[in-house]
This record gives structure tokens, C-alpha cells and sequence, in this order.
């Protein structure tokens, strides 16, 4: 396994590929396959690694903290209302087994 540089002359660009060289027993001979790591910064050297199709990796969000005061307090009001539905639906209940 091997790092290659390769500098595109149209567009001026160097990308970096992983090489990884196999043998052919059918052509009886060395093959390579490459797998493509990313873009070299001209400025400072670096690899900056990429997709293959001229897209940037998206960073993720930070995630904002969870608020579990304000989770509370909704689970609290969903389970209020829920048990007066259930107080209602017995009261109907009641009221249908006495007719």
C-alpha cells in the first residue's frame, strides 16, 4: 500500500490516492487499484479529504443542549390530559352501563 500524488494540469489541482497493488493470475502480472483520499493544499501541505465528486464534507451541527426542565414539564401536561380523558371515558362508561 502506497500514498501517490497526482497534479492535474487542467484544473492545477493535486489529489492524493491510496495505491494498493495486487497480482493477476489471469494476466499474470501486477495490477494497482487506487482509492482517492482527498485534495493537497498547496498552501500548507495538507490533505483535505473529499468525497471524489468535488464536494466539501459537510460538518455536523453542534448540538444544542437538552433542556430537561422544559421535557418535563411537557410529559407532565401529555399526562394531565391524558388522565382526564380516561377520568371522562370511564364516566361515559359508567353512565352506558346504567341504561
Amino acid at each position: 500500500m502506497a500514498i501517490i500524488k497526482q497534479h492535474d494540469k487542467r484544473s492545477g489541482i493535486t489529489y492524493v490516492y491510496e495505491s494498493h497493488s495486487f497480482w493477476d493470475p489471469d494476466k499474470k502480472m501486477t495490477r494497482a487499484k487506487r482509492t482517492l483520499i482527498g485534495r493537497l493544499d498547496p498552501d500548507t501541505g495538507e490533505v483535505i479529504p473529499t468525497d471524489g465528486r468535488n464536494r466539501k464534507v459537510k460538518a455536523k451541527p453542534a448540538e444544542e443542549p437538552v433542556d430537561y426542565e422544559k421535557l418535563y414539564k411537557k410529559l407532565l401536561r401529555k399526562s394531565e390530559s391524558q388522565e382526564a380523558l380516561i377520568a371522562s371515558l370511564k364516566k361515559q362508561l359508567e353512565a352506558l352501563k346504567k341504561d
